[in-house]
């Protein structure tokens, strides 16, 4: 009779809660009172998220996937189905809020995802390995707090959440090796749990089954040449004459040509080197000769166990998927361009390799990057870890092992993480990536952040560290426990990113006055504007929304990942807000602007029910002070350090007829 794994999987558990308090110290200390991001950016949406759902769910009694508390003068419920809403997160939250308040909620859910991150690593790598217990369990102690993790706990609070693409692995492990629907069903499961932590992980799952089925398809075989290919010397030719063309680009400014009678002007490095990269991979492949022996067509069985797993990930999902398809068809779905030169890239390809950035030493000799510039580090730390890294490169020096399918999966992963030109110790080589090409491919192209696969390459590579322990422990038996001891205590010095920078979560005490307003009036928070990942209208602060979890009321203006172009317009179409927007930008009004503001003004005021008006001054430009003051006949109430709350003579009273 086996025994029970539930006391394994405790004991694991426990351990990566030890492991969860000691990292992000002294956040134990501070529950209540901290964050480990700053709340006035991302990590106050994130914060928001739980709120609102919450809000909605058991205050409100609505659809939680919709709110009527932010841009709230547009008639009509914000729809959050492309919004980042961190849905599996805020159903942890959920029962904990009402107990704890938002900011002990919000902590303590972050302490749980990261524990259950590492939990399922755990699981995965415990099934690759047959079993190998230890080293699983640091395989999930290496992910769970690796470089890319932790520094997306300082503001991309759902990219922490990576327990799904573990679980999606384990379930296509599975399903490799039974065939059987239920563990299909469960890796559609796992796509959907994935996509309501993250939208991005559910690309990464299908990015992950896409390669699957393509190296279970298709069958090739590599036959290097045994003499020199006929034309090859063309190639050579053109590699030849493309780098002198880079070389003298690099040192001088480019000009005009013409081949073939037509004009040609040369004078940016991006056509080049993609030109030389383009010839360089056809030589390289006439030298190695990829050959293509035969296409293993899926059985009807096999697409039948697919097909049951798909719909499991459909079913589960529908909510979401029904909102996004509304969307689709009404014209609000955002999709953003994609630019050959301009559009984001990838990760630096020293910072995959380099060391922790949050390690304290590595900010006491590199200088604090995590405080200096902030989005920076959170969007592009994305290390993988250098002890993993050395002991997967052990292995397969000293080794017979060799983890060809993962090695393949993680190059891929990585290759894609460094966006579509290569950059280089924050310098663009121009030469250019997969993602290049990948971003214009439907479904993949939903990644508008190449830099995020390194979470995934991240994964890959730390289930390989377990695979790497178990040969080195078979190679030399009598120093495995030697081996496991200084791997982990080598992880623990390279990974260890305490004492944290701690982000204060105090709301201004003036709120305290709009929170205890018992009319239904909104709030109007100066700056204004709208706000989302892509585009930016005026000036809208994420602090608003974070605010807005203690006084409750209606916001005018909003941010979230995607806000639609008829949001936008329904905002700048009116007269008041857009000269708001204006003015928040430090721009100036024309007197036709100002006109239609005053036009519009008794039914804008009718409308809006703006019962207070908060003023950032360190924020807001004098002329749109100025004009608040006078527009909404302000009268100051209290101050509490950069918040100043106004009361707006020039109003009409909520529920009661315009004089």
């Amino acid at each position: 009779m086996s025994r029970p794994t539930w006391p394994l999987h405790f004991a694991a558990v426990l351990g990566y809660v030890c492991v969860a308090v000691a990292f992000s110290w002294p956040l134990a200390l501070h529950l209540p009172t901290h964050f480990t991001g700053d709340p006035g950016g991302d990590t106050g949406v994130y914060v928001w998220n739980q709120w609102v759902f919450w809000h909605g769910a058991t205050v409100e009694h609505r659809n939680p996937l919709t709110t009527e508390l932010i841009f709230s003068t547009t008639g009509r419920p914000v729809d959050l189905s492309q919004h980042n809403y961190t849905l599996f997160a805020n159903l942890l939250a959920t029962p904990l809020l009402p107990l704890f308040g938002v900011v002990t909620t919000f902590n303590l859910t972050l302490l749980v995802i990261r524990v259950l991150t590492a939990w399922w690593t755990f699981v995965l790598a415990r099934r690759v390995t047959g079993g190998a217990n230890v080293e699983a369990w640091i395989a999930g102690l290496a992910f769970g707090w690796s470089p890319a993790i932790v520094a997306r706990a300082t503001g991309h609070f759902s990219l922490v959440a990576a327990a799904p693409l573990a679980a999606f692995l384990w379930a296509l492990h599975r399903v490799d090796r039974t065939r059987r629907v239920r563990d299909a069903v469960l890796a559609g499961l796992a796509v959907a749990w994935a996509a309501t932590c993250d939208p991005y992980f559910a690309v990464f799952c299908v990015d992950v089954a896409a390669l699957y089925v393509l190296a279970r398809v298709l069958h090739v075989r590599w036959v290097p040449a045994a003499r020199s290919v006929r034309g090859v010397w063309l190639l050579n030719l053109g590699i030849a004459l493309t780098a002198g063309l880079v070389v003298g680009l690099l040192g001088g400014r480019g000009g005009r040509l013409e081949l073939l009678g037509v004009p040609v002007s040369i004078r940016g490095l991006y056509a080049p080197v993609l030109l030389l990269t383009l010839l360089i991979t056809l030589r390289v492949l006439a030298a190695v000769r990829p050959r293509l022996e035969h296409i293993e067509w899926p059985r009807p069985q096999t697409l039948g166990v697919a097909t049951a797993g798909a719909l499991a990930g459909v079913v589960a999902l529908s909510p979401t998927l029904l909102a996004a398809a509304r969307r689709m068809v009404d014209g609000s779905w955002v999709v953003p361009p994609t630019l050959w030169r301009s559009s984001p890239r990838g990760i630096d390809l020293l910072t995959l390799l380099g060391p922790n950035p949050a390690h304290p030493l590595w900010r006491a000799l590199a200088g604090d990057w995590q405080s200096a510039a902030p989005t920076s580090f959170v969007e592009f730390s994305a290390g993988v870890g250098l002890v993993t890294l050395a002991v997967v490169a052990v292995a397969l020096w000293r080794t017979t092992w060799r983890p060809t399918t993962w090695l393949l999966a993680f190059a891929a992963f990585a290759l894609l993480a460094l966006g579509p030109f290569i950059h280089v110790g924050g310098v663009n080589v121009y030469v250019p990536g997969p993602w290049a090409l990948l971003r214009y491919v439907p479904v993949v192209n939903l990644t508008r952040m190449p830099g995020r696969f390194a979470i995934l390459a991240a994964l890959l590579l730390c289930v390989m560290l377990a695979l790497a322990l178990q040969a080195l422990g078979r190679q030399w038996p009598t120093r495995r426990r030697l081996v496991l001891v200084g791997t982990t205590t080598l992880l623990v010095l390279e990974l260890f990113p305490a004492p944290r920078p701690l982000y204060s979560a105090e709301i201004p005490r003036v709120y305290d006055t709009v929170r205890d307003d018992p009319r239904p009036v909104r709030l109007l928070e100066l700056p204004f504007g709208v706000r989302d990942g892509v585009t930016s209208e005026g000036d809208f602060s994420a602090r608003y929304q974070y605010h807005q979890t203690w006084h409750g009321k209606r916001l005018i203006g909003g941010y979230l990942s995607r806000v639609s172009r008829r949001r936008f317009r329904e905002i700048s179409t009116q007269p008041v807000l857009r000269a708001l927007e204006r003015l928040s930008e430090g721009g100036a009004l024309t007197d036709g602007e100002r006109a239609a503001a005053d036009a519009a003004a008794d039914r804008f005021l009718e409308r809006s029910q703006i019962g207070w008006v908060m003023i950032h001054p360190s924020r807001t430009p004098p002329a749109l002070e100025r004009f608040a003051v006078e527009f909404f006949d302000l009268e100051r109430v209290a101050a509490d350090g950069d918040a100043v709350l106004y009361r707006p003579r020039r109003q009409v009273a909520a529920g009661a007829p315009r004089p």
